[in-house]
């Protein structure tokens, strides 16, 4: 699992939603979400749009696979 997934994992737990009702906005089962969820398969285009809209950020910065903030500097604890 990369930090896309860990960003995944961590907002959603952050807004107390679970992987059922991630999987419900999204129009797909859970047993296909959780797979997605740990990086095991691939999203689908229109469901890291919807995932972005749900959580209110862009899709880079969901799905993006460095640890950085928006102005480019990085997050804390992420080493060089």
């Amino acid at each position: 699992m990369d930090n896309r997934q860990w960003k995944l994992i961590r907002l959603r737990k952050e807004r107390g939603v679970t992987q059922q009702q991630i999987a419900k906005i999204l129009g797909i089962d859970v047993r296909i979400y959780i797979p997605r969820e740990h990086g095991e398969t691939p999203f689908k285009a229109d469901e890291m749009f919807e995932l972005s809209r749900f959580f209110d950020l862009p899709i880079e910065d969901i799905f993006s696979p460095r640890n950085s903030t928006k102005n480019g500097e990085k997050e804390k604890g992420e080493t060089v």
